[in-house]
């Protein structure tokens, strides 16, 4: 169990009068994209009481932090059991905090396991517009339906008042319910993103293994497998591995030095707060961080390898053409996916190759391009803070 969410005191603050807008970002990730929103609703001046469940960079941002929930997030459903008792508290005390300071309005931010069930409940007890009273119940970054549990957009159109959402294609992933969805542009095509990554003919093959540490185990060794095949042949060569925290890193080790024809070859560099790490083509598995890659136009292969009862559990319940979101925006293997059997270091080696012809350079440059603008504001898309205070004004 966590220990310090097992004593933790979930009472929150009440503020003076009623504020305009409660925000909920259980993840840091989440914390990120609502501070950028925060911020801009504040520096507009038609907000003045921001009130947020999430991080120090909502809290940056100017919003009246109750409580920091990033520093209690867990992953996977072992953990969640673990600390039930200590999420129905928290669960409870926010539902007992929105009856009792009145929010003009809600934003849930991703974190959909806790987000979605509270919006539920806010209807079941007459707290949202849906169930009878004032309170707009919004959602910004959508679960991901198009992968999974599709049929939570029914339940999502019952109780929420709109939905903003960071990819495109995920409009029409609700065109058969009657909830209001509208493309805010994705959160690493503004303009103020510094993307951690970026090509350099020059740098280092980088290796990016994942955060999850069962997945780490599986795919990390595949990637050394590749670049040391292809290593044999550019001795020279060095790859640089990103990783998202100690304890990963010390799995990373350990795998590593299980590769002593690699000692010297690998530089490990902590994702966390990186910037400008410069790479010349890139094996990665299919995580948040390859989207940075493919936006910075780094050559390069996905790579996936699970348990095969996994996998072939997950082709069962995952129906998606492509692992790699940027090639399901572009609808096509822009950036080739080797997964399972196909991962093998011979192909993983000649992907390598491959990623480093001037072809394949211009092609990476030029899908980063096409993935930027249709990700970003150029088409008069409006902002998630834009969004967010249309729709505010339009309640009044």
């Amino acid at each position: 169990m966590h220990p310090e969410l097992q004593k933790k005191d979930f009472s929150l603050p009440l503020p003076s009068g009623r504020p305009d807008l409660l925000i909920i970002a259980g993840e840091h990730s989440g914390d990120a994209h609502a501070a950028r929103m925060a911020r801009e609703l504040l520096s507009s001046g038609k907000m003045k009481n921001i009130c947020a469940l999430g991080g120090h960079q909502l809290q940056g941002a100017g919003a009246n932090l109750l409580m920091d929930m990033t520093a209690f997030s867990v992953v996977g459903f072992v953990e969640v059991v673990k600390n039930y008792a200590a999420f129905a508290r928290l669960f409870a005390a926010t539902i007992k905090w929105i009856e009792q300071a009145r929010p003009r309005a809600v934003c849930f931010v991703d974190y959909p396991g806790f987000n979605l069930r509270l919006a539920k409940e806010l209807l079941k007890r007459g707290l949202s517009q849906k169930g009878g009273d004032d309170v707009a119940l919004y959602y910004y970054i959508s679960p991901q339906i198009w992968a999974w549990k599709a049929r939570r957009r029914f339940a999502m159109a019952t109780t929420l008042d709109a939905l903003g959402v960071i990819f495109p294609f995920e409009i029409e992933c609700y065109k058969d319910t009657d909830l209001p969805v509208t493309f805010v542009g994705h959160p690493f095509a503004e303009a103020d993103f510094s993307n951690p990554v970026r090509y350099d003919a020059q740098g280092d093959i980088l290796l990016l293994p994942g955060s999850r540490p069962q997945a780490v185990g599986r795919i990390f060794p595949r990637l050394l497998n590749g670049f040391s095949q292809w290593h044999k042949n550019n001795p020279q060569a060095k790859a640089s591995v990103l990783y998202p925290s100690e304890f990963i890193l010390e799995k990373l080790k350990q795998i590593a030095a299980q590769f002593p024809q690699l000692d010297g070859a690998l530089t490990f560099v902590d994702a966390r707060g990186a910037q400008n790490i410069p790479a010349r083509a890139v094996l990665m598995s299919s995580g948040t961080m390859s989207l940075c890659c493919c936006l910075a136009g780094i050559p390069g292969a996905i790579v996936y390898h699970a348990h095969p009862l996994t996998y072939a559990l997950g082709r069962m319940i995952v129906s998606i053409r492509y692992l790699g979101i940027a090639n399901l925006l572009l609808n096509r293997p822009a950036w080739p996916e080797y997964l399972q059997g196909d991962s093998a270091a011979p192909k993983l080696a000649q992907a390598l190759d491959d990623a480093l012809t001037p072809e394949r350079v211009t092609q990476a440059r030029d899908d980063a391009a096409t993935l930027r603008h249709m990700l970003g504001h150029e088409d008069g898309t409006p902002t998630p803070a834009r969004w967010l205070e249309n729709l505010m004004a339009a309640d009044q």
